[in-house]
């Protein structure tokens, strides 16, 4: 009996090396929550607005509303294909990785507009799209993030770098929604200005 006990110990010890930290179902939730919030938050940012509106930029080297949606729709694609392809087959990271921490960090970092980030190459707009394609691109490709964080298992078990440091699976979709969170804030700043169109 002693024998089982000790060999059932050392396989749940080298479960925990081999295969990181297991996701709670509330850190799902509040994933999802996330996602959802922010991506309505781009349809409310976003609705009702008129071609001047759509097309007003505040200086000649700033994005108009529709180049930040555009962005925000190319970022959504850019951003999951990294997720499936590169985090998810990586390995898993230290057993004592502080996760709330690492999950705070993200959802504080990302959106704070404080500090001006360039945009990599693949997500400059070009204008490839209207704003309602953008909007489209945008919501089926957020519809494929939300579902995979929905029945994703081991989002928590695979580790890889980011802007921010060494994300797992999890970290780096809360990385997606607060890519979104930060652009419409870029979106509503332009709103804000004060020669923005009013119809």
């Amino acid at each position: 009996m002693k024998r089982v006990l000790l060999l059932a110990c050392a396989l749940v010890c080298f479960s925990s090396a081999t295969f990181g930290q297991a996701l709670t179902a509330a850190d799902r939730e509040k994933g999802v929550k996330y996602l959802e919030q922010t991506r309505d938050a781009v349809v409310a940012a976003t609705q009702g607005l008129s071609e001047a509106q759509w097309k007003f930029k505040a200086a000649p080297d700033k994005w108009s509303v529709a180049e930040t949606l555009e962005h925000i729709a190319l970022g959504e694609a850019f951003l999951f294909d990294i997720e499936k392809n590169k985090v998810m087959t990586s390995p898993p990271g230290a057993p004592d990785r502080d996760t709330a921490k690492l999950d705070a960090l993200v959802l504080a970092m990302v959106p704070d507009r404080s500090t001006k980030r360039q945009a990599p190459p693949p997500l400059v707009p070009t204008g490839k799209w209207t704003p309602a394609e953008s909007l489209d691109h945008f919501l089926k490709s957020r519809a494929v993030t939300i579902e995979y964080m929905k029945t994703t298992k081991d989002l928590r078990e695979h580790v890889s770098e980011s802007p921010l440091g060494m994300l797992d699976g999890y970290e780096w979709l809360l990385f997606i929604g607060a890519h979104s969170e930060r652009h419409t804030k870029q979106i509503l700043e332009v709103k804000a200005n004060p020669d923005f169109p009013k119809s």
